[in-house]
């Protein structure tokens, strides 16, 4: 018996220290609480903060003539030219039949009917265009040039016998070049004619 009550007495002291210790720490938590729930309803007192509105930009302006070109392209200006015969889409109805006929002559292999269809769909196309770049609509300089090239490569392939390339070359190229920058030219000046012409809203 007497020697358990050292261990006895030990663990009386432990206990003191226990609870000494829970009585020093409890003030500290408490204190650290209160300040934690001050924090809180300082923050939730505060009103919140005013976000600036945003200035509304008046909507710009469109004219019957911007919104016909958003709607036909950025290449395009104002409305589409009338074609020679009125309402009345021959042209198109011609770029379909010469199709019709090239893909007919293809594949029966009759040259008549090939040549034909091509022939029909060129006069088509060539309409359409040339009605619509020397309006100042659409500029089709590069096609036009093309097709002016090619008929007089052709020419000089069948008048002149040149069967060589180089000859072609030689030319095509300046023939090319020099439709090609007159029909530019004269696409610049219908297209500022067309935009004098038509009123803005």
């Amino acid at each position: 018996m007497q020697k358990l009550a050292p261990h006895g007495g030990s663990r009386a002291t432990g206990r003191r220290v226990a609870v000494a210790r829970g009585r020093i720490l409890l003030p500290h938590m408490a204190a650290s609480k209160s300040a934690r729930r001050s924090r809180k309803r300082r923050a939730s007192g505060r009103a919140p903060r005013a976000v600036p509105a945003e200035r509304r930009r008046p909507a710009p302006k469109t004219t019957p003539v911007a919104a016909e070109q958003r709607r036909s392209g950025a290449s395009t200006y104002g409305e589409r030219p009338p074609g020679v015969f009125g309402g009345v889409p021959v042209s198109e109805v011609a770029i379909l039949a010469g199709l019709v006929a090239v893909v007919v002559g293809w594949l029966q292999g009759v040259p008549g009917i090939l040549f034909t269809g091509v022939g029909v769909c060129l006069l088509g196309v060539l309409e359409v265009t040339a009605r619509e770049h020397f309006s100042g609509y659409r500029s089709h300089s590069t096609l036009l040039a093309g097709m002016v090239a090619v008929a007089v490569e052709t020419a000089v392939a069948l008048l002149a016998a040149a069967r060589t390339r180089v000859v072609l070359v030689i030319v095509v190229i300046p023939v090319f070049a020099g439709v090609f920058a007159l029909l530019r030219r004269r696409f610049t000046a219908a297209r500022q004619a067309r935009v004098r012409a038509i009123p803005r809203a």
